[in-house]
């Protein structure tokens, strides 16, 4: 187990918010992946041949800046001194090592030569990648987690987060279940674009939620929704109040329309909030309907073999 900073004992840790890579973290990223390429932790992907042809010696880097070239355009390794890629590919540059690292594993020597041949664990090698990866994440308070599943999520504003994950959506409608499923994958998602796309897909699912009930129009049906979420008048009325004015602003903002006269969303604050705020009525608008029910969520996750 990790032990904790003293910092982290004493005052906390430091809240996860940023979404740019600090010049900070960019440098203790390259350390670490410079780190594995002199290891030889990438020598399983991209190996460098005992010239006796008796197995796997060196990390061939030469090959190894090729694959990452061909799938990462926008960085070059080494890293051009006082150039820090972008956030977007910074974070595609973590997933390629990820999934390429492996922890090697020194056997034979070969006293001609003068080296040792190698053996790799593949699981042991990305398990100590992502510890590393996450702990420059958290040391310099950056809202992006690398997964087991090799995928780098963001990690949803605090309050938010906690239901994201453990909500399971249930609505015996396959399409509202599509987009709510579909929304939060996507918010989740370290591109602020993407995210974006997740607000657009949510407030579809709030239009098509509020005719699930019978009706005899969208308001009939919606109103029934709000009947059922509570008895009690005057919170009824604020449930009312709330679903009317989160309609107003799904069609004011440039959430699900692109029209000149609709107001852009210029910061991802702004989305979060939004998010935040139609996504705690959807989800009490379900449960009390019985139509959501609650589990923990990961995304799917491939077989990691064990080399």
């Amino acid at each position: 187990m990790d032990a904790h900073y003293f910092s982290d004992r004493e005052s906390g840790p430091r809240a996860r918010t940023a979404e740019e890579i600090s010049d900070a973290a960019w440098g203790g990223i390259v350390a670490l992946i410079s780190a594995r390429l002199n290891d030889n932790s990438f020598a399983y992907e991209y190996p460098g041949q005992c010239p006796d042809g008796e197995g796997i010696w060196e990390c061939d880097g030469h090959l190894f800046n090729l694959a990452l070239k061909s799938e990462i355009q926008d960085v070059d390794w080494p890293p051009n001194a006082g150039e820090k890629p972008s956030a977007i590919s910074i974070l595609d540059l973590l997933q390629f090592c990820y999934r390429v690292i492996a922890k090697p594993i020194q056997g034979s020597h070969h006293p001609f030569f003068r080296h040792f041949h190698l053996s790799f664990d593949k699981l042991e090698g990305q398990d100590t990648f992502r510890t590393s990866i996450n702990r420059i994440f958290a040391r310099n308070g950056i809202a992006f987690e690398l997964e087991e599943n090799g995928q780098i999520e963001r990690m949803a504003p605090i309050g938010l987060r906690d239901i994201l994950h453990s909500a399971m959506f249930n609505t015996r409608d396959q399409e509202l279940d599509s987009l709510l499923s579909d929304s939060r994958t996507r918010y989740l998602d370290p591109d602020p674009a993407v995210r974006r796309d997740a607000l657009e897909k949510l407030w579809d699912a709030w239009e098509r939620l509020k005719t699930l009930e019978p009706g005899n129009d969208k308001r009939a049906s919606a109103g029934k929704l709000v009947d059922i979420a509570s008895d009690e008048p005057k919170f009824r009325e604020l449930l009312e109040q709330e679903a009317k004015e989160l309609t107003r602003i799904g069609n004011t903002f440039g959430i699900r329309h692109s029209e000149t006269t609709q107001t852009p969303l210029r910061l991802n604050e702004h989305v979060d909030y939004l998010y935040h705020r139609l996504f705690c009525l959807i989800r009490l608008l379900l449960q009390v309907s019985s139509r959501m029910g609650l589990q923990q969520f990961s995304p799917p996750e491939p077989p990691r073999p064990r080399l």
